[in-house]
């Protein structure tokens, strides 16, 4: 369960891959511009940009969605690509996240900054809970607010200034949604272990 689809549509994704693939732009470069576009507005929000911060975080995350159908549509993808990609993801979203943090604390909000660093934590806590699950053979996609949700939430909350509205949304709904994922990981491998042997 998640709040948005995981994939844009294919009537818009399509023609957009083809066009990079014609252009020899590879999955790779994709993720990297993606990351360093995310640094740029983490620096943009940090320095009170506000609305350029936003718009950035959105045009670039986007390429997100972009890169592992492209690698897909070029035969490219690997399981390094698929490392490379989930980290800078991460990276991505932790700098955006430490620029509200260090603007918070220019502009003497203790409450914001310790707003980003617990969403921080939990953002990062909601990927770790599935990756550690899926070291452990189990697939966990669930989750009611992935990394898309929050995204978008930061991306639009930067656009209208309602920064402090959406810390308080992500420290909230990220902390919540990695004890969700851990229940519904947990409840699956106690079951998993309690199963017969000759049933697994």
């Amino acid at each position: 369960m998640s709040l948005l689809p995981r994939r844009a549509p294919a009537a818009i994704l399509d023609p957009i891959v083809r066009g990079l693939a014609a252009a020899h732009v590879t999955a790779a470069m994709l993720t990297t511009a993606g990351f360093l576009g995310n640094v740029f507005a983490a620096w943009l929000a940090s320095q009170g940009e506000l609305l350029l911060a936003g718009i950035a975080v959105l045009f670039f995350s986007a390429l997100d969605l972009l890169d592992g159908a492209l690698a897909r549509a070029t035969g490219t993808a690997s399981r390094f690509g698929a490392l490379y990609d989930s980290t800078l993801d991460r990276l991505s979203e932790a700098a955006v996240l430490g620029g509200l943090l260090w603007y918070a604390l220019q502009t003497g909000s203790d409450e914001q900054a310790m707003l980003a660093f617990v969403a921080t934590v939990g953002s990062l806590m909601v990927s770790y809970v599935r990756a550690r699950a899926e070291g452990l053979g189990l697939a966990l996609k669930d989750g009611l607010f992935t990394r898309s949700e929050r995204v978008v939430l930061v991306g639009v909350a930067l656009l209208f200034g309602l920064t402090r509205a959406a810390l308080w949304a992500l420290a909230v709904l990220t902390v919540l949604t990695a004890f969700q994922r851990l229940w519904i990981g947990s409840r699956a491998l106690i079951a998993e272990d309690a199963a017969p042997t000759e049933d697994r």
